[in-house]
């Protein structure tokens, strides 16, 4: 990751960016004050938050299986449970985002593509009728995100174990629709089109697909770029950090640059 692309980056994000005075659309109007702007009350997440308090003070030594990309803040495999928080978790903000487009869409059936610690995969299944299925290569990994689930209850989660590549196909073979997707693994282009691919064959007709980091890299820009022009893609929304991609067919190819 180049702090200078990052720089380059935000700066043209900024220079694109509107607000509701530019919105016509009245679906994309309504999604931008009620969802992006609007804010969740933090006393609903707040048992999320204390076990990501917990998380960033917690000194344990991991061993860390890296199947992806690899990490820019880590060159060994042995990493400290606190610093692998810092760098790796979704800020609460994104978190909760995410929360409020599953209850636009009022969506059942979810995929996380690289669970991390937990932390965002507890907001997405903060509604019960929500279950959510997320994916993560690392064991060391996984075992600290079952632990938090199982602090906290939440039994609408499943957790798949093992190399994406492998774990997510074989899931897939099950016909059953998704509502939401998010792609927050292996942050290279080859692996992120090849993701939404498989991910895209399942979405429902009004189906989200978010995808992390889509500026950080050049090559993250450029799977972005050819994702919000795919055929499927009926809009698209450049938060920076993350991008959104609608399969609503009703939306006549719209995007957007907005902040959160």
């Amino acid at each position: 990751m180049s702090h200078y692309h990052l720089i380059k980056a935000a700066a043209s994000h900024w220079l694109h960016v509107v607000d509701e005075h530019s919105i016509h659309s009245p679906f994309f109007f309504d999604f931008y004050l009620n969802v992006v702007k609007k804010k969740s009350p933090p006393e609903k997440f707040s048992e999320i938050e204390k076990t990501r308090s917990h998380l960033l003070g917690n000194p344990l030594e991991l061993e860390v299986t890296d199947l992806g990309s690899g990490s820019a803040h880590f060159t060994k495999s042995k990493r400290v449970l606190s610093r692998i928080a810092t760098t790796s978790l979704s800020p609460a903000a994104y978190c909760s985002l995410y929360y409020r487009i599953l209850q636009f869409q009022q969506a059942e059936s979810v995929i996380e593509l690289g669970t991390s610690l937990g932390i965002t995969t507890l907001y997405l299944a903060a509604d019960p009728k929500t279950h959510v299925t997320t994916f993560e290569g690392s064991p060391a990994i996984a075992g600290i995100a079952l632990t938090n689930f199982e602090s906290l209850d939440a039994s609408n989660i499943k957790l798949v174990e093992g190399n994406i590549d492998s774990t997510l196909p074989d899931f897939l073979q099950n016909p059953a629709k998704v509502n939401f997707a998010l792609i927050d693994a292996n942050h290279r282009y080859e692996p992120t089109l090849r993701y939404f691919t498989a991910l895209s064959k399942r979405m429902s007709e009004k189906g989200i697909i978010i995808i992390d980091d889509i500026h950080h890299s050049k090559e993250m820009e450029n799977a972005w770029n050819e994702l919000k022009s795919h055929d499927l893609i009926y809009g698209s929304i450049d938060l920076f950090r993350c991008g959104i991609l609608f399969f609503d067919v009703d939306l006549n190819k719209q995007h957007f640059v907005w902040t959160l």
